[in-house]
């Protein structure tokens, strides 16, 4: 995709008014910094940082049965949470591959709102779509909202100098609006930290947005941008779909078979995921924490004892530990295991690394 081709979110202008830096990602054209990386991740670790991750895809499905049918379809249990929570999801394909990873958002049993990743939107849509009961509707609303990140130990004093709800379970929700202005509210994020995220529409985001990244400077923190927001789920080990998911890595393989609901009797790829899980996948996501000098990145060849044994997904200089850290998927055979070392090629350098369970540093999200 070209330059002119990228899409751009409802408040493109007020980035680059920021003096953002851009990059093309998910067809999108990102901001992907405006005081620095390193900056705006330790922002967020020590304050308060603010996102603007309008890209994300935003669809509805409505009508009788609603939850009953995209729980018949997306990998979790929806019978485990109500109206008013939100759950991280998979869509996957019937050989178990993952066509994305979401969030839904449980409104009523007749009505879910989804949030999936930029570039798998129309796939989920069409997918569910395709399979909808008679009376249930599937419509794409890329455009019609917009989402703000807001991350850190200070989140909650952003949303309160802002008269926003901030008093909500994690993964729950709330509708409330701003100076007239209608915005959904969920304890939820992609960093480690406490945060919410905050959902106006479209029309109102630079509103909306303008008022936020405000209360986040009296709180100390700073607008941050695509890179900080990839460092610091790197840190946690969050996955990222195009990395550690896709329709060839497996939510077994990327050990997030937590979000599959293993005892419910229907979803798409059911029945490979459980003989996947029952036999063992031939792979399983790491983290390897550098032990010599030097930055991982994703695409490297990792070893032990010489004998390839996988590949980096993900890898970054980690702000917060000072050290190269990567995300790997490693072959089961070789009964590799946490505290084993291992060496990564690095432009033919063989750089050691530790293989560690991720996170890489503490979780403060709920």
């Amino acid at each position: 995709m070209s330059d002119e081709e990228l899409q751009q979110g409802p408040i493109h202008a007020v980035h680059v008014e920021l003096g953002a830096t851009f990059a093309p990602f998910g067809g999108w054209e990102m901001p992907v910094s405006y005081a620095g990386t390193v900056a705006e991740h330790t922002a967020v670790r020590e304050a308060v940082g603010l996102f603007d991750v309008s890209h994300l895809g935003k669809a509805l499905v409505h009508g009788p049965g609603a939850a009953a049918f995209v729980n018949a379809a997306l990998t979790n249990d929806l019978a485990k949470i109500g109206p008013g929570k939100a759950q991280y999801t998979l869509c996957c394909t019937e050989t178990g591959g993952v066509t994305d990873d979401l969030i839904v958002y449980y409104v009523s049993d007749d009505e879910l709102f989804l949030v999936p990743n930029a570039a798998n939107t129309a796939a989920v849509v069409d997918a569910l779509s395709a399979a909808a009961p008679d009376g249930v509707t599937v419509s794409n609303q890329h455009r019609d909202y917009a989402v703000f990140a807001v991350q850190g130990p200070r989140a909650e004093d952003v949303l309160a100098g802002l008269g926003l709800p901030t008093d909500i379970a994690y993964m729950g929700f709330v509708d409330a609006d701003y100076q007239g202005m209608p915005v959904r509210v969920c304890r939820s994020g992609y960093t480690g930290e406490r945060g919410f995220e905050v959902l106006p529409r479209w029309d109102d985001a630079e509103t909306v947005f303008r008022a936020l990244a405000a209360s986040v400077r009296d709180a100390g923190g700073q607008v941050a941008g695509l890179g900080a927001r990839d460092t610091l789920r790197t840190e946690m080990g969050y996955a990222l779909h195009g990395h550690e998911l896709s329709v060839d890595i497996s939510p077994v393989q990327a050990r997030v078979g937590w979000a599959v609901g293993w005892k419910k009797p229907q979803f798409w790829g059911r029945e490979a995921l459980l003989a996947e899980k029952e036999s063992g996948p031939a792979r399983r996501l790491w983290g390897l924490r550098a032990v010599d000098r030097g930055v991982l990145r994703q695409g490297l060849t990792v070893s032990r004892d010489g004998v390839p044994v996988g590949q980096t997904t993900s890898g970054t200089f980690s702000p917060t530990l000072k050290i190269g850290i990567a995300l790997a998927l490693l072959d089961t055979a070789p009964g590799i295991a946490a505290g084993d070392e291992v060496t990564v090629d690095v432009r033919g350098r063989s750089l050691r690394a530790e293989v560690v369970n991720p996170p890489f540093v503490e979780d403060h999200t709920k």
